[in-house]
């Protein structure tokens, strides 16, 4: 596993619990945030990857870092938003 790939999980996981903060009616309490924060930080590392927007892995130079931890966190924190509007159209809390 790469050092990119790392942070962007990790990334994630902040940006999920960050965006359950702003809107705490999607949140899924703490290890809800988290998993699936780190699931959308990996996803949305991938995507932006897969769209030409390169997020270097393995790279230890400050450019490649802020876009593994921007990457991460803004796929992480889209990926809880995503679920906490599914949850409350199928009439969860």
């Amino acid at each position: 596993m790469d050092a990119g790939l790392i942070i962007q999980l990790l990334s994630g996981a902040a940006g999920g619990n960050l965006a359950a903060r702003i809107l705490p009616k999607f949140s899924l309490g703490t290890l809800g945030n988290s998993l699936l924060g780190i699931l959308g930080g990996g996803i949305g590392g991938q995507l932006l990857g897969m769209m030409g927007i390169e997020t270097p892995a393995g790279g230890a130079d400050l450019t490649s870092i802020i876009s593994s931890v921007l990457s991460g966190g803004v796929g992480g924190g889209v990926l809880l938003s995503i679920i906490g509007i599914i949850k409350g159209a199928l009439g969860g809390k």
